[in-house]
Formats: C-alpha cells, sequence, structure tokens
C-alpha cells in the first residue's frame, strides 16, 4: 500500500454512529493522504470525501428503526465489525476505526462473549494479553479488571496481571508515537491501604506486579493512591504521565469521562491489529437530530492513522479464515 489505509465501519445503523461518520467524512474531505475503505449501508452516508465502498453483505441492508435494539442490528454491526478484522488482518487495511455500538443489540445479534474486545479476541484466535484502553488527547488508561462486579476485583488482582497491564499500556504509547512512556499505577484502597490498615492488596500485590513489569524492561511509578493518580497524571511540570493503570473499571472511567466525556478513545489494546472507536455509546435518546458531537470520532479515526503507521512497518502475518 503506497498510502496508510483504514478500514471504517459506520457502527450501529439504529445509532449515531452514521451521523457520526458522515460528519467524520466531511471533516476529512480536504485530506488526501489516508484511504478509506468504507464498511456501511450505502443509503446512510452522504459525503464528498473520496472513499471505497466494501462490498459486503450490509451495503444494501434495508433501513433499521433508529433507536431501536434488535437482533438485525445486532447481526449487522457483527458482521460489519467481522469485515473491519479481516480488512486488516489480510493486509488491506492498516487499521480498524468503527462508530459507537450497542451491547445489548450485539448479544441479540449472536455475540456470547462479555463485551467487542473479547469477541475480537476469539475473531482473531488471540492467546496473549489484551484489554480496553482509553483515550483523552494526551493521557491513557489501561485497568487490570474489566466488566466484573465490584465485589470482586480484589479475588481477581495478580501480581502478573498488574504487571500485564502495565506492558499492554507501554506497548500501546509506543505504537502510537511514544517511544518512552511514563506511567503511573493507582492503589486498589483508601489511601493506598494505609500500609496495610485499610487493605493490603498494595502491599502484596500491586507493588508486586511494578516491580515485576520492571523486570520485563517496563518501568512504572506507584503505586498511588487512587484520588490523587490522575492529578499527578496531568501535572504540566514535565513530572506527569503518559499512561495510568487502574485496578477496575470505574477507577479510570470516572476520571476520564469527568475530564472529556465527548472527546475519549477506546483502544483494543494488545491485539494483534489496531483497532480503535469512540469511548462514548449510541445516543439513541438523539438520533436524528444532527446533534452528535464527532469530536470522539474523529480522535479515534486520528489515533487509528497513527497507529496503523506503525503497524504498517511491523505487520505480523496474523490472519483469519
Amino acid at each position: 500500500m503506497s498510502k496508510l489505509t483504514i478500514a471504517l465501519f459506520s457502527g450501529d445503523p439504529a445509532g449515531i454512529g452514521p451521523e457520526l461518520t458522515q460528519k467524520l467524512l466531511h471533516h476529512l474531505e480536504k485530506t488526501n493522504d489516508v484511504e478509506i475503505i468504507l464498511i456501511s449501508q450505502k443509503n446512510l452516508i452522504k459525503t464528498n470525501k473520496k472513499v471505497t465502498w466494501h462490498s459486503w453483505s450490509g451495503l444494501n441492508s434495508p433501513k433499521f428503526n433508529p433507536s431501536e435494539i434488535s437482533p438485525k442490528n445486532g447481526a449487522y454491526m457483527l458482521a460489519g465489525l467481522t469485515e473491519g478484522v479481516k480488512l486488516v488482518s489480510e493486509g488491506l487495511a492498516d487499521a480498524f476505526c468503527f462508530a459507537p455500538l450497542n451491547k445489548s443489540a450485539l448479544r441479540l445479534g449472536g455475540m456470547q462473549q462479555e463485551d467487542e474486545l473479547r469477541w475480537f479476541e476469539d475473531l482473531l484466535q488471540y492467546e496473549g494479553v489484551c484489554g480496553e484502553l482509553n483515550v483523552l488527547e494526551d493521557l491513557w488508561t489501561a485497568r487490570v479488571t474489566s466488566h466484573v462486579p465490584l465485589k470482586e476485583v480484589s479475588s481477581l488482582l495478580t501480581a502478573q496481571k498488574v504487571a500485564d497491564a502495565i506492558e499492554m499500556i507501554a506497548k500501546a504509547l509506543h505504537s502510537s508515537g511514544k517511544p518512552d512512556p511514563r506511567i503511573a499505577v493507582c492503589g486498589l484502597n483508601p489511601h493506598n491501604g494505609d500500609n496495610g490498615n485499610y487493605g493490603d492488596e498494595e502491599i502484596k500485590i500491586i507493588a508486586p506486579g511494578i516491580e515485576l513489569a520492571k523486570t520485563l524492561g517496563v518501568p512504572a511509578d506507584g503505586p498511588f493512591p487512587a484520588d490523587t493518580a490522575f492529578v499527578r497524571a496531568i501535572r504540566k511540570d514535565g513530572n506527569g504521565y503518559d499512561g495510568v493503570v487502574t485496578m477496575y473499571h470505574d477507577q479510570g472511567q470516572i476520571a476520564m469521562k469527568l475530564m472529556g466525556f465527548e472527546k475519549g478513545v477506546t483502544v483494543h489494546g494488545g491485539l494483534p491489529i489496531p483497532i480503535t472507536t469512540p469511548a462514548h455509546g449510541t445516543a439513541y435518546d438523539i438520533v436524528g437530530k444532527e446533534i452528535a458531537n464527532p469530536q470522539a470520532m474523529i480522535n479515534a479515526f486520528e489515533l487509528a492513522c497513527r497507529m496503523g503507521q506503525h503497524h504498517n512497518q511491523h505487520k505480523s502475518s496474523t490472519s483469519i479464515a
């Protein structure tokens, strides 16, 4: 490929995905240095941006009902995701970016995994460490546990999992253009456990995990009290951090969404191909009103481009049947 090529899927046809995709393409109309393979219903998107329409089962699908969760739009989304993964895996695109999905519809459409990341993992037959990364401008977060009940978090933490999360976010930051990323690690308990008075996971699990990561050549600092870790990360005096590893979902998500809910990006980290999407959902309540903010979609596409450049230089032989 002479130019960077991105596979772009318009996401849930019942949500704001098609609107965001159209606004993204309008934003890119004056940009000629990125090739786009568009996976969508042809009657959903109108654009002056030159794109290659991907020929797939959903290209001429009948219209979907707005804001409706159904097996039909779930199956459509799974088919579109499959096409995007195939395009990158087969070397026809450098990265995959998709508009927001609806998890309930995905499950009705046939997804049996807990989320799309695990679905991608199975589709790619990937057995390595992977996890959801969240990105807000120059700050990235990873988490050791994700979509699990809060009461189970402590029992799921291990030093190896902490080290794996540190290594995963470091590799993703490197692929996005940060050669020497600075990473902070959160504790689990209030006041970082207060030397074991409020819990000892920091002493017995998290600190050993940080040391284990260092032996793998991935330095990180911490553990820090979770209520100050993000304050440390966004410092502008040269002592801030590029990434923060949290212990559970909301520990990082609350901070990131407070700082910029409509700008955040999700990266499916650790997978053998770059995959990005906006961090927000399908916003069924505003479908058809043409007021959806495209900034997160634009950010997701631009990050896919940066990661795609790195992937293009370090292509693996990963493919799926």
